[in-house]
């Protein structure tokens, strides 16, 4: 497994698609995120049209280690695009409509963490070569909202885990990838 890591608009997703690409003709791609709205609309089918034709993808948040071991097919190689897009679905997802200021922010992240672990446990499974994006979050300043900042804090748990498990570990920055495991 290999993690990926980096702000918005780093050049993550293009460095895991060459990779990707390296490692096998045939990609699985399991897109996170979420159509809320136009714009996020217009995003996904961007990335959806830009991704090769011969690449499968699986659109979900959920049960993601079942994923990976109920569809992934021999010689493929696997991106999960976008841990962090992953945690938000789960936290509201769990969340409801609970308003942010009375969020149990600790049994929401037990929830998302039971998530990745058993997310790990099929990596770790899987023969297949695995690239995780991820967005680095803990390189500004304190959100000002509680909400903002539950997240920020149960990504960069999440991110700490995922690094420790990974077999390699790359930062991207202004599209630069910089290998630091």
């Amino acid at each position: 497994m290999i993690l990926i890591t980096g702000g918005a608009r780093s050049g993550k997703s293009s460095l895991a698609e060459r990779l990707a690409a390296q490692a096998a003709e045939r990609v699985f791609y399991i897109a996170t995120s979420v159509v809320t709205d136009v714009e996020m609309a217009e995003r996904v089918e961007l990335h959806r049209v830009s991704r090769p034709a011969h690449w499968r993808t699986w659109e979900g948040y959920q049960n993601l280690g079942v994923v990976l071991e109920q569809q992934v097919q021999p010689g493929e190689a696997v991106i999960l695009e976008c841990i962090t897009t992953l945690i938000t679905n789960l936290l509201f997802e769990q969340a409801g409509d609970t308003l942010a200021e009375r969020m149990d922010f600790a049994s929401l992240e037990v929830a998302i963490q039971q998530q990745i672990t058993d997310l790990l446990a099929a990596c770790a499974r899987s023969r297949a070569p695995i690239y995780l994006v991820t967005n680095e979050l803990g390189m500004g300043i304190v959100p000002e909202n509680r909400l903002a900042r539950h997240f920020r804090d149960i990504a960069g748990r999440v991110n700490q885990r995922l690094a420790a498990a990974a077999d390699e570990v790359f930062l991207v920055i202004s599209g630069i990838e910089v290998k630091i495991k």
